[in-house]
């Protein structure tokens, strides 16, 4: 079989929605594993055509994946390309807390190296050899593994009769070469992955590209167009903690919200994250920050990745609405997120911001679609504006939707505590906020979707606010 080099944008099939089979745990002869890992079942194909790698990496975009424990994980592998896809995965956000080592070399390698050291919680060995000489090749492995060591298999042959005979002998998992990144990567998150918690959601980020360009009000616009118009469950995270605008965009003041979630990320639980999510609609929810200035909010990185995984058990789409600063909890939280909204407005200093976002995601995130590029606040008068076409030529992506300056439309659902769709649904803004919720959602609109008014409308947040200065 020959070899071919991975290309940057390999198994980036965004529309695909469906559940891979697991399969059932088989009797494991030790010492290779202890334990048998999910499996996927093997097809028959025309040469240099992987259907496995096929449905792991586009499953692995169209559902939310599960981030790998911090362990070791050490692959042996034969061939180029396999050495440059274990490569990219290892550099993956969602291997980011595991310790990837790559070696040239297959079984005999690996065998070698365990005959001198301990063996870690995860082997991915790849053998292109015939099937008699694989088996008798795993028998000699499994005489140095430890027991609890997962191995992968890469093999040459796409043969049913030889994967189960793999997984009889403990194998935890069997991949038919060439091997992609994101299907190593889908391959090691199964094995990880808590069937207790199997439920995990998208988290879509949404960070301007300066201050004032609007990312807040692009994020809960978005959030309420995918709960209204397309129908998903979503929860909106304000993590701009002195300065958060969500409750005021929908009229709420929650005595709890996000900054008592961080307080205590090791305590959240079901029960305890719904008391301190407030409702906005019937499938959208809202963990407000506290828009106060009595606490300096000195919080570990470590707490908003713990908080952010326990909401994204909460709903299929968690929108996490980032303050402009930049600290180690925004990098990291921006490149761990399932996808990325860059909200920039059509000038200089967004083009340099954007830019450099962009470029640092793109670094980060390797195996991954880029970031989203909205353009708002565009068509104001007077001002000197970068068209749109330069602007994404000039970041290297193009704006998925352009939000066109209106103010008397945007001031007037801010000060009612409304939504553009309920404030002026038949209006350029709510168009574009509707297409965005496709987008990032990957879902089409039902036909008879819409919004309820009665939702986020309301009195006005003025009367609201003088009320509490007040009492």
């Amino acid at each position: 079989m020959s070899a071919s080099a991975p290309s940057p944008d390999d198994g980036f099939e965004d529309d695909l929605d469906f559940d891979l089979e697991a399969r059932p745990s088989v009797p494991m002869r030790p010492p290779v594993a202890a334990q048998a890992g999910p499996a996927t079942r093997v097809f028959e194909a025309e040469p240099g055509f992987n259907p496995v790698g096929e449905l792991i990496a586009g499953a692995g975009q169209a559902l939310a994946e599960v981030a790998v424990p911090r362990i070791a994980i050490h692959v042996f592998a034969e061939r180029q390309d396999t050495l440059a896809a274990a490569g990219r995965a290892g550099q993956d956000r969602r291997l980011s807390r595991a310790t990837t080592t790559i070696r040239v070399g297959g079984v005999d390698a690996a065998i070698e190296t365990y005959h001198h050291e301990p063996t870690p919680p995860l082997i991915i060995v790849e053998h292109m050899g015939d099937a008699a000489t694989l088996l008798n090749d795993i028998d000699r492995l499994a005489e140095v593994c430890d027991a609890g060591t997962k191995v992968v298999i890469i093999g040459a042959a796409n043969d049913i009769l030889l994967f189960r005979e793999l997984m009889r002998r403990g194998v935890s998992e069997y991949l038919v070469a060439p091997v992609r990144p994101l299907q190593v990567i889908g391959a090691v998150g199964g094995l990880f992955n808590d069937p207790a918690q199997p439920f995990v959601g998208r988290s879509i980020a949404f960070v301007g590209a300066r201050g004032g360009a609007g990312g807040s009000v692009v994020a809960h616009n978005t959030a309420y167009a995918l709960s209204e118009r397309v129908g998903a469950n979503a929860v909106i995270v304000d993590y701009d903690l002195p300065f958060g605008t969500a409750g005021l965009d929908f009229n709420q003041d929650p005595v709890k919200g996000v900054a008592d979630a961080l307080a205590q990320p090791d305590r959240l639980d079901p029960v305890l994250l719904d008391r301190m999510m407030v409702r906005c609609t019937d499938k959208l929810s809202l963990f407000a920050a506290p828009a106060t200035l009595d606490a300096d909010y000195d919080i570990s990185p470590e707490a908003f990745e713990e908080v952010t995984a326990r909401i994204r058990a909460t709903a299929p789409f968690v929108m996490l609405d980032l303050p402009h600063v930049w600290s180690r909890w925004v990098r990291e939280t921006l490149i761990s997120a399932d996808e990325v909204v860059v909200v920039a407005t059509p000038d200089l200093a967004s083009l340099r911001n954007a830019k450099n976002i962009i470029d640092l995601l793109r670094q980060g995130r390797p195996n991954d679609i880029p970031p989203r590029l909205v353009l708002n606040q565009v068509g104001m008068p007077g001002r000197p504006e970068i068209p749109a076409k330069d602007f994404g030529d000039a970041v290297g992506v193009h704006a998925s939707v352009v939000i066109p300056f209106d103010p008397k439309v945007f001031g007037a659902a801010s000060n009612n505590g409304q939504m553009i769709l309920d404030a002026a649904g038949k209006s350029r803004a709510a168009d574009a906020f509707q297409v965005l919720a496709q987008i990032v959602s990957r879902r089409e609109m039902p036909a008879l979707a819409g919004p309820n008014p009665a939702k986020t409308g309301g009195k006005s947040l003025f009367g609201g606010l003088l009320s509490k200065k007040a009492r």
